[in-house]
C-alpha cells in the first residue's frame, strides 16, 4: 500500500499536470477565434470559386487548359495530406492518416500508384516510416501560414499534374464544422470535372469571356488550385485548435478526478493510521492497568 507521502507526490504531480493542460486550453482556445474567423470569412469565397469552375467546366471543351483533361488511363495520383505538426490534439492527426492509408489502400487494389505530399510533421512521419512515396512534404508551417504557404505546395503539385507525373490530384483535410466535431475531408482537385460544381449551380451558368478564354484561363485556374489550399489550410487550423481545445479541456477534467480520487485515499490512509496509533495507545494502556 503506498505511503501518505507517495500519495501527496502523486497528487503534486497531477496538480502540475492539471495546470498545464489548463494553460494549454486556454492558448487552443486564444488561437481557435482568430483561426474560426479567418476560415469562416475565406470559406463562401473557396466554395463560391468551385462553384464557378464547376459552372465553367461545362461550357468550355476539355482541350482548352490541361486542368480539365481526363488521362486516358490512370497509373499514379497525387495527394496532399494536411496534419498537424504536433500532437495533444486527440484523434485529429490519427483520423487525417487513417483517411489518406485508406485512400492509398483503395487505389492500390485498382493498381494504382499514390504520390503522397505531406503538410504537417505527423503525416511526414506517418508514412516516412511506411516508406511510401512521398515526393515532398511541408513542416513547421502551421504558426504562422499565409497564401505562400499555399502557393508553395500548389506550384509543386500543378507541376507534377502538367508533366504527367500524376494523372489526378486530391487533397485531404480536416473540414470544421463546430468546436466539438471536425471530420476528414477529401476534395479533387485536379482534373477539373463540371461534378465538382455544388447542385445549386446545376443550372447552367453562361459566361463572356475578356481577354479570351485560354488567356483567361491560363491566369484563373493556378489561382482556384491555390485557393483550394488556402482554403484546406485555414479549415485544418481551426480544427486542429478546436481538437486540442476539447483534448485538454477532457485532460484538466480527467486530472480533476484524479486529484479527487487520491486525495479521498489519502484521507483513507491518514484516518487508517490515525485509528492504528489510538488502538496502540488503548493497548498499552490496557497493558499497563493488567
Amino acid at each position: 500500500m503506498p505511503t501518505l507521502r507517495d500519495i501527496r507526490r502523486k497528487i503534486g504531480a497531477v496538480k502540475k499536470t492539471q495546470q498545464i493542460t489548463k494553460a494549454m486550453n486556454m492558448v487552443a482556445a486564444a488561437k481557435l477565434r482568430g483561426a474560426q474567423q479567418r476560415m469562416e470569412n475565406f470559406r463562401p469565397y473557396a466554395e463560391a470559386f468551385s462553384m464557378m469552375l464547376g459552372n465553367l467546366a461545362r461550357g468550355v471543351e476539355p482541350e482548352i487548359h490541361p486542368f480539365f483533361q481526363k488521362a486516358p488511363e490512370i497509373k499514379k495520383v497525387g495527394l496532399v495530406l494536411m496534419t498537424a505538426d504536433r500532437g495533444l490534439c486527440g484523434s485529429f492527426n490519427v483520423n487525417l492518416i487513417n483517411a489518406a492509408v485508406k485512400f492509398i489502400r483503395e487505389r492500390e487494389l485498382q493498381g494504382i500508384q499514390t504520390a503522397v505530399t505531406c503538410v504537417g510533421r505527423k503525416g511526414r512521419d506517418f508514412f516516412r516510416r511506411r516508406k511510401v512515396d512521398m515526393p515532398r512534404f511541408f513542416v513547421d508551417v502551421w504558426n504562422k501560414f499565409d497564401y505562400t504557404n499555399a502557393i508553395q505546395v500548389g506550384r509543386e503539385v500543378m507541376n507534377d499534374f502538367l508533366t504527367g507525373e500524376i494523372q489526378e490530384l486530391y487533397l485531404i483535410h480536416s473540414r470544421f464544422y463546430n468546436v466539438a466535431i471536425q471530420k476528414p475531408h477529401m476534395v479533387k482537385v485536379l482534373p477539373i470535372e463540371p461534378e465538382t460544381a455544388a447542385a445549386e449551380g446545376a443550372g447552367g451558368v453562361e459566361y463572356l469571356f475578356e481577354p479570351p478564354v485560354a488567356q483567361f484561363l491560363e491566369y484563373l485556374l493556378p489561382k482556384y488550385i491555390n485557393t483550394a489550399f488556402y482554403h484546406g489550410f485555414l479549415e485544418n487550423a481551426a480544427s486542429e485548435h478546436a481538437a486540442r481545445m476539447t483534448a485538454m479541456d477532457n485532460a484538466t477534467n480527467n486530472c480533476k478526478e484524479m486529484i479527487t480520487q487520491l486525495t479521498l485515499v489519502m484521507n483513507k490512509a491518514r484516518q487508517a493510521g490515525i485509528t492504528k496509533e489510538l488502538m496502540d495507545i488503548v493497548g498499552g494502556a490496557e497493558a499497563l492497568k493488567g
